[in-house]
């Protein structure tokens, strides 16, 4: 069996206005790189961080979705590219942090998840798909723990 712990992964991961934290952009990238080898995820994955209002204009662009939202996912093997674009609101996350009353860190990570696990089919639009999707980010953040 693989420990996922200690793997060392060559991270496929590339992050654009990454929120200062306490854990390491190099941390980050090997955290998400072992999440992607669980998952089965062969591909580059692109994080794009912007504030609510980019966020709004990109939803109303990509989804005509007039809303905040935390996160849009855009997989792009369908156009022959062996990557994904995705595209996370900090500005929504720090909210969802002090909402759900969990660390900035941990969230951050859940909504990078949550991304990812939108790569292998995981849906979120019914209430059921929204739970189980909570339940896999959940699992996925206590086997590669966030939390220093």
């Amino acid at each position: 069996m693989i420990n996922w712990y200690l793997c060392a992964v060559e991270s496929p991961v590339f992050f654009e206005g990454l929120p200062p934290t306490s854990v390491s952009t190099t941390n980050w990238k090997e955290r998400i790189g072992r999440v992607l080898l669980f998952l089965g995820l062969e591909l580059e994955v692109f994080y794009k961080f912007i504030t609510d209002e980019e966020m709004l204009v990109e939803n109303n662009r990509f989804l005509n979705h007039d809303t905040y939202t935390d996160i849009i996912t855009f997989d792009l093997r369908n156009d022959g590219l062996n990557e994904a674009n995705i595209l996370i609101s900090y500005e929504r996350v720090k909210e969802n942090a002090e909402a759900f009353k969990s660390s900035f860190e941990t969230e951050l990570f859940r909504t990078m998840v949550h991304g990812l696990l939108h790569l292998t089919g995981q849906g979120d639009k019914t209430a059921e798909d929204e739970a189980l999707m909570r339940t896999k980010e959940d699992e996925l953040i206590q086997m590669f723990h966030v939390e220093h």
